[in-house]
């Protein structure tokens, strides 16, 4: 009957979410109704900027932690909505609603998982559950921020959308700026050195490269040119063309090496800047217990090839929630209801299997 109880309660939280605007780096209103929870149940909790965490009640300094961790901010709603993006109504089963399956569904879940832990003094593990901002837009004040905070993680839940499902690792993300140079000249004279006509050679490399390492859970390293950007008159050779490459890194490698391979493959005149190098790869080993307490309940692992708060954790991490990845920021989002209790009984039960 608690578990019951505590799934219909999230789910109205969800709705109050959904009705609450909360864009990345604008989550202060949401904020406020994850505070509003805890508070109604006399759970001590902790903010700062949008992110709110709280321990279980009999915190003990002597054992490992499990971080419960989702986001309440979400990306803005694309122009194909039909629906009122901000007004939270269930139909045939779905509760629709921007936020609904990434990662609301997820975060309420979790939410009320920790909240069936928090009175128990028989533990094997800590709990924190830590509702995180900013991780739309990979923002500095997200989880990130607080991770000084957080006490003897051993590791990590991740709560996104992956049809509960044990994603066991996720591709790093890193993003590229590369300005290839030639020499600037007018359209109607000759010139072997014309700075798009470089590019070409570039792009080519980025499509046909293949890095050495495959992983068996993450598959290939996948690199994509997204974006081009040359010239500003129809008569002018431009001195360099900019394309931005968009690399899926899987877990043979870090940032840092993939950024290295590139750079040498390069000719003198490609210049090669990284936005970021924090973005990695994570995963956790399948024979580890909470993976394993996943698959004696008929979970299945893979590997994800979209990016979370994953990236910024230096602890073993699983990612695991209720939803379709599919769904995300995708018009008229939604996600079942039955969903979110299958969410909220398989979280609690792949957890007891360990604690």
């Amino acid at each position: 009957m608690m578990i019951e109880k505590l799934t219909q309660e999230a789910i109205k939280l969800l709705k109050a979410l959904i009705t609450t605007q909360s864009f990345s780096s604008e989550e202060e209103e949401t904020a406020l109704l994850i505070q509003q929870w805890f508070t109604e149940r006399n759970i001590a909790f902790e903010r700062e900027h949008n992110n709110i965490w709280a321990y279980n009640r009999y915190f003990d300094d002597s054992k490992p932690t499990i971080l419960l961790n989702s986001h309440h901010d979400t990306v803005k709603p694309n122009g194909n909505y039909t629906n009122d993006p901000l007004h939270a109504f269930v139909e045939n089963g779905k509760l629709y609603g921007l936020g609904s399956n990434d990662a609301g569904g997820c975060l309420v879940s979790l939410i009320a998982t920790f909240t069936y832990f928090y009175e128990r003094e028989d533990l094997a593990y800590n709990f924190v559950i830590a509702a995180s901002a900013e991780e739309e837009n990979s923002g500095p004040l997200g989880l990130k921020s607080i991770l000084k905070y957080l006490k003897n993680v051993d590791f990590a839940i991740v709560g996104e959308p992956t049809l509960m499902q044990l994603a066991i690792a996720e591709k790093g993300l890193l993003v590229l700026d590369v300005s290839v140079h030639g020499t600037a000249s007018h359209a109607a004279h000759p010139n072997d050195d014309n700075a798009i006509y470089n590019t070409l050679q570039v792009i080519d490399w980025f499509r046909t490269y293949q890095m050495e390492h495959y992983s068996e859970v993450l598959g290939n390293v996948k690199m994509t040119v997204t974006q081009i950007q040359a010239g500003k008159q129809h008569n002018v050779v431009p001195s360099h063309c900019d394309i931005v490459v968009d690399i899926r890194v899987n877990d043979k490698y870090r940032n840092e090496e993939i950024l290295e391979i590139v750079r040498e493959a390069m000719p003198a005149h490609v210049e090669v800047k990284p936005r970021s190098l924090h973005l990695g790869s994570s995963s956790i080993p399948k024979d580890h217990a909470v993976v394993q307490s996943g698959i004696s309940l008929g979970r299945t692992t893979y590997g994800s090839p979209t990016l979370s708060d994953q990236s910024v954790l230096s602890c073993p991490s699983l990612k695991l929630g209720p939803g379709d990845s599919t769904r995300s920021h995708s018009a008229n989002e939604f996600i079942f209801i039955d969903e979110i209790k299958e969410g909220v009984a398989l979280y609690i039960k792949i957890l007891e299997g360990i604690v």
